[in-house]
C-alpha cells in the first residue's frame, strides 16, 4: 500500500508546488503592473517561489529519483493548468490601472510615421538607405 501512495503524493505534492509556483508568478506580475517598484516584486517574488519550490522538491524527492521525477511531472502539469487558466486574461489589464495615451499638458507629441511622412510627398531629413548591409 504504501509503494502505491508514494508516488501519487509525490505527484500530488509537484502539482501543488506548480500551484505555488505559477500561480504566484501569475499573481506578481498583476501586481508588478501597479507597483511603483516592479523590480522588487518580481526579484522578491523569484526568490521566495524558488526557495519554496526547491524546499518542496528536496523534501517531497526524500533521495529518490522517481519520486522526483513524478514530482516535477506534477510541477509541469499545473504550469499547463496555470497557462490554460489565464490565458483569457492575459491581455487585461488590471482594474485598477486605466491605461491613457494623452499626455498630461493636452498635446499630441506622436511624430507621423515615415509612411505618412511619404504619403505626403515630402522627404524626411536623416533617412538613410540600407544597400545590403554595405556603408556607402
Amino acid at each position: 500500500m504504501n509503494d502505491m501512495l508514494a508516488p501519487i503524493l509525490a505527484s500530488i505534492a509537484g502539482g501543488l508546488l506548480g500551484l505555488l509556483f505559477f500561480g504566484g508568478l501569475w499573481w506578481t506580475v498583476r501586481r508588478a503592473l501597479d507597483s511603483p517598484r516592479p523590480g522588487l516584486w518580481v526579484g522578491g517574488s523569484m526568490l521566495l517561489r524558488m526557495a519554496c519550490v526547491a524546499a518542496g522538491f528536496i523534501v517531497v524527492s526524500a533521495g529518490d529519483w522517481r519520486r522526483l521525477l513524478l514530482c516535477l511531472l506534477g510541477f509541469l502539469a499545473a504550469r499547463w493548468l496555470v497557462v490554460r487558466l489565464t490565458a483569457g486574461r492575459a491581455g487585461q489589464p488590471p482594474a485598477a490601472a486605466p491605461l491613457s495615451l494623452a499626455p498630461a499638458n493636452g498635446r499630441t507629441s506622436v511624430d507621423p510615421t515615415l509612411a505618412q511622412v511619404r504619403a505626403r510627398g515630402h522627404k524626411p531629413e536623416g533617412v538613410v538607405k540600407s544597400t545590403g548591409g554595405h556603408a556607402r
